[in-house]
This record gives structure tokens, C-alpha cells and sequence, in this order.
């Protein structure tokens, strides 16, 4: 079939596996030029694995420091008359070419919040790599059911404490608009902590050294977004934000549980970027357009890939990793500092529908947003004719 985007909202419902394929290359080849990774984990296992900054994650220890990775995702198969999810067809072209690179490679695909997803993982490692030295927590769901009570959570997008009302920009409607958020009752702010805080990244560490696949010396790491001002009401200071303060909660709670083995455990702090998450959030679309421009014109824009090599060689694995008084690892400096955050201030008081394509680099997140499918990538011909169904192994 002819694979074009198909947009409905905040996301394409489909991908294209060749462009996926392209994507996925695209960020190999970013790794493979530069410096490799010193004291480099060897046996990592990436929770979330598929897309943004989890499939970042997992490239960047395997072609990086030549890792075996075990990855798990949840993604939709392709039919002969449907496409897969992009995180599918990002997951097999990562196989092709690790199989390429005679480096060990294994999905497995479903629940992550689940037991037997777990339970599968744990035999995997044990099966085939022993015990894991680098545990990657990159998940991002709506949903999430209580593996113990069988109960389904579903997170929410809103302020905390009082109605917020703010620009944004509708990318269906091409429109600068305003809008005004009602704000979170009790049970939605606890409701979100459970889907996104860090419950389950705590489940996983635990069931990992129960049954004697953590390493001693491991590390590990779940990702988070702060922001600065224009943000913090819908992300940091939000549903969202107290969700992200679990985290810090569940790391200090997973060095103190397995202690006995001295594991590491980071919050890392990154930059605002197109995903698929980000793109379903008020206010995100707006200010990450306005934020490339900046940024661009600064020379310090980063993508997933480049940002994730940072936190390897810069946090997780330097010799003195900088922390933040919460004693995260914090890469999204370039973005956050009051210099950067100062122009943005300045072009959000000013955007309006008027000017928005004069002032925000919108055609920059839109390509992003179609690359997170497979779509405008340079050298696919998105005119021929295209199996949809592609395996990995």
C-alpha cells in the first residue's frame, strides 16, 4: 500500500515502516559518531522501549557501549490492510540493525504494569543475559491497571488548586487560541500519581532483585519534564508535575530498598521535545514551537538522541554527574536557563494567531511530530508501494 500521514488530533494513525526504519538509522548514526561511552553498561533493560526518548535510550547503550538489550513496549502489530504503530516498526528496524551490529537484542511486547510482563522480562534476562546493569523507566500511558487490584487508573491533564487560563495553539485548527482549565479534583491528582508517579518503576526494581537479576552496582533512571515558568501550570505544578514528584519519592525509596546491592536510582530531567506524549498536552505544542526557534538560533537545540548521549556521558555514567538540590540529573539546562527562558517569555507575551508562523518554528515541530511516525524523512519515496507488515526477531 501507499502509506500518507493520516492526523487526527494530537496524533497520526498510522506510521510508515520504511520511514521508521529511516528514523531509527538516523539516530544510529548519530551514535556511532561520536566518542564512545566510558565505564558503559553492558546488559541494559529499556521499560518503554519503542519511541522518544526510551528507543533513544536503548540505541544509545547499544551503539554506544555495545549493550545487550532487553526492551519492552506495547505496541500495535500491522495487518495487510493496516500499519502498525510507529513504535513497532521503530522496535523492528532497532532488531535489523543490531542483528546488523552482531549485537544481542530481545522485545517483548505488552503491559509493562503488569505481573506476567514482568515475570517474562525476568525470565529473558535470566535466560540470556544473567542479571541486568542499567534499568531504563521510560514509560508514558494513560491508563494503568492495578496489577494487585485489578484496578484501571486513568491520568488526567489539568491544574492544580485553581482554574489556569492560557495561550495555546490548536494544530488541527491552526489556531493561537486561549484557553482556561478547570482545575484537578483529589481523586484525579491521586488517580494521575498512579498511572505516572513511580509506583510501578519501584514494582519493577523490586521484582528485578527478588529474583536475582539486578546487578550489584546497578543503575537506573526514569525521565521527567520541569519546565520553567510558562510550563509549570500545566506541567510542573499540575497533574502531571504531582505525578513527576513521585518520582523523586520512589528514587530515594529504591536506593534505601536495595541498598544491599548499592543501586543507583536518578530522576533525569529533560528537555521539552515533540513526542507523542507531549504533543497531547495544553500549552506544549505553543511553547515547544516558540522553544526550537530560540534554541536553534542559540546552536543549542538537542533531539532525543543527542540528549540521551548527554545523559550517559554527562550523568549517568561521569565521573561527578551534576545533581540538583532534589539530586536529579539535570539535562535540560540549555532550555531552562533564564537567558533561553527570557526570549521565549518575550515571543509568548507577543505571539498571537497574526504572527505565529513569523515567530514560532512550528514547521519544525511539525516535521518532528510526522518523523515520530516514519513521515518526512529524507531518501524514503513515500509515493511506492509498501508492505505494511514487517516482523522483528
Amino acid at each position: 500500500m501507499v502509506i500518507q500521514p493520516k492526523i487526527r488530533g494530537f496524533i497520526c494513525t498510522n506510521a510508515h515502516p520504511v520511514g521508521c526504519a529511516a528514523h531509527v538509522r538516523e539516530q544510529i548514526e548519530y551514535i556511532q559518531q561520536q566518542p564512545k561511552i566510558d565505564n558503559a553498561p553492558k546488559r541494559v533493560l529499556v521499560i518503554g522501549c519503542s519511541t522518544g526518548y526510551g528507543l533513544a535510550s536503548r540505541i544509545t547503550a547499544a551503539f554506544g557501549a555495545g549493550a545487550q538489550t532487553i526492551g519492552v513496549c506495547f505496541e500495535k502489530e500491522p495487518t495487510e490492510k493496516r500499519t502498525a504503530t510507529a513504535g513497532w516498526y521503530n522496535t523492528a528496524a532497532f532488531h535489523e540493525e543490531a542483528n546488523k551490529a552482531g549485537l544481542y537484542a530481545h522485545s517483548i511486547n505488552g503491559d509493562a504494569f503488569s505481573d506476567e510482563i514482568k515475570a517474562q522480562t525476568i525470565a529473558q534476562i535470566k535466560a540470556d543475559l544473567g542479571q541486568v546493569d542499567l534499568v531504563i523507566y521510560s514509560l508514558a500511558s494513560p491508563k494503568r491497571k492495578d496489577p494487585e487490584t485489578g484496578e484501571v487508573y486513568s491520568s488526567t491533564l489539568k491544574p492544580v488548586g485553581q482554574a489556569y487560563t492560557t495561550k495555546t495553539y490548536d494544530t488541527d485548527k491552526d489556531e493561537v487560541k486561549e484557553i482556561t482549565l478547570e482545575p484537578a479534583n483529589d481523586e484525579e491528582i491521586a488517580n494521575t500519581v498512579k498511572v505516572m508517579g513511580g509506583e510501578d518503576w519501584e514494582r519493577w526494581l523490586s521484582a528485578l532483585d527478588a529474583a536475582g537479576v539486578l546487578a550489584p552496582n546497578a543503575k537506573t533512571t526514569a525521565y521527567t519534564y520541569i519546565g520553567k515558568e510558562l510550563t509549570w501550570p500545566i506541567y510542573g505544578h499540575a497533574t502531571i508535575g504531582k505525578a513527576k514528584e513521585d518520582l523523586d519519592r520512589a528514587a530515594a525509596a529504591i536506593r534505601q530498598d536495595h541498598s544491599a546491592l548499592n543501586v543507583e536510582a536518578y530522576v533525569s530531567s529533560l528537555k521539552a521535545l515533540v513526542t507523542q506524549a507531549s504533543s497531547a498536552i495544553p500549552v506544549m505544542p505553543l511553547y515547544i514551537s516558540l522553544i526550537y526557534g530560540v534554541m536553534k538560533e542559540e546552536g543549542t537545540h538537542e533531539g532525543c538522541i543527542e540528549q540521551i548521549y548527554r545523559l550517559f556521558t554527562e550523568g549517568l555514567y561521569a565521573a561527578e554527574p551534576t545533581l540538583d538540590e532534589d539530586g536529579r540529573l539535570r539535562m535540560d539546562g540549555k532550555e531552562t536557563n533564564d537567558a533561553t527562558q527570557a526570549k521565549v517569555k518575550a515571543l509568548w507575551d507577543q505571539v498571537n494567531q497574526d504572527n505565529f508562523h513569523e515567530l514560532a518554528d512550528y514547521k519544525e515541530y511539525h516535521a518532528d511530530f510526522l518523523k515520530l511516525f516514519g513521515f518526512g524523512l529524507a531518501g524514503v519515496d513515500y509515493e511506492a508501494d509498501v508492505d505494511p507488515v514487517v516482523t522483528w526477531s
